[in-house]
């Protein structure tokens, strides 16, 4: 008996576990990766003539719960129209029977794979702005991703910015959503309720982790998670920049900024050379900080009174 090598079975399972498009107006390119629930596969549009990414279940699901989570996240991910959140194009069921949404195909690396590519702090942070800012779109939507960590993030060749797979988002039910918002999706979906422990160690809120009940704080505990990663590259970080991280990740909710925005607020006003809630200064500190955002001026101003000087002197001869 001939066996198979391990090549030719890997060959064959992708082949089985390949998405059956007869039917659809979609073809087959190739796979871009396998997740928890299912593979992400790129596709071309012979409609529009143009290849986006098909994400489809890929592991048995004979009670329905993954299809369901699978409607639910590409429902949530179309009302988020955000230039930070990837935009779905359709859904459907395929002919064997498995649910399928398409998305825009992103171009780019994770942001664990491009933050080498990121040289000086400011570079990383005004990366991390652009990462609060769709968080804190999602928020004001009354929604939690509650996966946020550098593989779920992409970052595009011309500087763009998009958190990816919502698939353990949340619909607050306290939330204020506008109205085109369908209530279908203001549960918490199949396996996503109070009570159940889902996210990514080192990137989830301790309570997360306990499996209390959550608010768009935990985001902000994920987001503090990244924003230290971001800060082990290159440089070190000042104390105003890690006063800002370990704010978003202190144990207690209470303690943390009470949303992306404030937190977001804070890095820009490092960038800008304004003082930041996170980190108390003192006298002289501010004195310092004042001097080097104003130095410009100063010089202007040194020069002239120089200037003034030595003519003075001069016309007194």
């Amino acid at each position: 008996m001939k066996f198979l090598s391990n090549a030719a079975l890997d060959r064959l399972r992708a082949a089985a576990d390949a998405p059956d498009l007869s039917g659809t107006r979609y073809q087959l390119v190739d796979k871009l990766g396998q997740g928890g629930m299912g593979g992400v596969y790129r596709v071309e549009d012979t409609a529009l003539e143009r290849k986006v990414a098909l994400k489809v279940i890929g592991v048995a699901d004979p009670g329905g719960e993954l299809a369901a989570r699978l409607l639910r996240e590409a429902r949530v991910i179309a009302q988020l129209e955000h230039p930070g959140i990837v935009p779905v194009h359709d859904i459907g069921t395929l002919p064997d029977g498995r649910v399928f949404y398409t998305m825009k195909l992103v171009q780019g690396r994770s942001l664990d794979e491009h933050v080498p590519q990121l040289g000086s702090i400011a570079d990383r942070l005004r990366v991390f702005e652009k990462i609060c800012e769709a968080v804190s779109f999602a928020h004001a939507h009354g929604v939690l991703h509650r996966d946020l960590k550098p593989q779920n993030i992409m970052v595009g060749p011309f500087g763009e910015v998009l958190v990816m797979d919502w698939g353990l988002s949340k619909v607050l039910a306290d939330a204020n959503p506008p109205a085109r918002l369908p209530g279908a999706i203001s549960n918490a979906g199949p396996g996503t309720g109070h009570g159940a422990v889902l996210g990514t160690p080192g990137y989830m809120a301790p309570e997360q982790a306990r499996g209390e009940k959550l608010d768009q704080r935990a985001d902000v505990y994920s987001l503090g998670a990244i924003l230290k990663f971001l800060l082990n590259f290159g440089e070190r970080p000042p104390r105003p920049v890690v006063a800002i991280a370990e704010k978003a990740v202190a144990e207690d909710p209470a303690l943390r900024y009470e949303a992306a925005q404030e937190l977001a607020a804070d890095v820009a006003h490092y960038l800008d050379g304004l003082p930041v809630s996170a980190y108390p200064e003192s006298a002289p500190t501010r004195i310092w900080r004042w001097t080097v955002r104003n130095r410009a001026w100063l010089l202007l101003i040194l020069a002239y009174a120089l200037m003034r000087t030595l003519f003075i002197l001069w016309r007194g001869k």
